[in-house]
């Protein structure tokens, strides 16, 4: 029996203790491509993502993943370029999406936002889509049609389904194989549009690093990425926020602190907040008493507009944020 394709990338990662190793970029970018074709035995597939699960992913493994998921995208028409990419990925929401109205403020002041996810809600999680759907956003189709809405309005939102229907399709493995894989990782850096900013969240510190590398791999000219709540990019006004950067090719960190001189933590919890889709609009339109909330927006609009180089420094992104948000107009929702 003639040894599958596939075979050979198994074998680099299965072998013994002392004999596995990594994979290198190309080769990890042929392999994903061969994933995303279909030309891999179900069997095959979850060895590859477990494997890589256990001996953890390198950054060379993730761009190489990331270059084989942008080859088979539907590129729109329009050649429209946005300012700032915004991944959205963690999948099961157990707090608000108050970042919404980050990217919402920003689009009310010029900056193009690309927003796209996977909507991973159910009974019990708060998605993104539910939040903007409440604030009269619906999700695009295709990317053709997110090019359009970021050209008429500034800001889109489209799933990974509509995008990258390959790719979303290993999402749906995790009640199979239990755990989390490497597309939970690599899907956040695709930036489908090629936007020359982009913020993101991880679960977990040690990979802001791992997602500096991606970013230099793949030529992303500026990145922010930090720890945020429930591995969404929303900073937490509580709590001092560590955030690793990239400008063309360069690393860095900063310390941005906290936006309240007292300990809030025990009082306020993010996981028990009331998940009501229409608590995000309701803020926006100041029917809502968050300041909590309000806070979370205007420190993440402030990461933001750092990254897009509106702000030198992180006391002007942040004066900058509070001012915005204090002047945003009325959303029909």
């Amino acid at each position: 029996m003639q040894e599958h394709p596939f075979a050979q990338y198994l074998r680099a990662l299965g072998k013994g203790p002392k004999l596995f190793r990594d994979l290198e970029e190309d080769e990890a970018e042929a392999a994903m491509a061969m994933v995303l074709r279909g030309d891999v035995d179900p069997i095959q597939l979850g060895s590859f993502l477990l494997l890589l699960r256990r001996k953890g992913e390198t950054g060379a493994e993730l761009a190489g993943f990331v270059r084989a998921a942008q080859s088979v995208l539907a590129k729109p028409d329009d050649t429209i370029v946005p300012d700032l990419d915004w991944p959205s990925y963690a999948d099961r929401h157990r707090q608000q999406p108050w970042f919404v109205l980050s990217a919402l403020l920003l689009a009310a002041n010029g900056v193009k936002v690309l927003m796209h996810g996977i909507d991973g809600g159910s009974e019990g999680f708060a998605p993104t889509p539910a939040a903007l759907d409440k604030l009269g956003i619906r999700p695009c189709t295709s990317l053709t049609e997110a090019a359009r809405n970021l050209r008429a309005g500034n800001f889109a939102y489209i799933r990974l389904q509509d995008f990258c229907p390959e790719l979303e399709r290993l999402f749906q493995l995790r009640p199979l194989l239990g755990v989390r894989t490497a597309v939970n990782t690599f899907a956040r850096d695709i930036n489908p549009l090629n936007a020359p900013a982009q913020i993101q969240s991880v679960f977990h510190p040690p990979y802001r690093p791992l997602h500096q590398e991606i970013a230099i791999r793949l030529g992303q000219p500026r990145a922010a990425i930090f720890k945020g709540i429930g591995g969404e990019a929303q900073r937490s006004p509580m709590k001092e926020c560590t955030v690793a950067l990239v400008t063309d090719g360069e690393t860095a960190e900063e310390q941005w602190p906290p936006r309240f001189a007292e300990r809030l933590e025990a009082t306020y919890q993010w996981r028990a907040e009331d998940l009501d889709p229409r608590f995000p609009a309701l803020l926006w339109a100041g029917e809502l008493d968050n300041p909590v909330a309000e806070n979370a927006v205007i420190a993440t609009a402030a990461v933001a507009l750092k990254v897009l180089g509106r702000a030198s420094t992180t006391a002007d992104a942040e004066a900058m944020a509070e001012q915005l948000w204090q002047a945003r107009p009325s959303i029909d929702g």
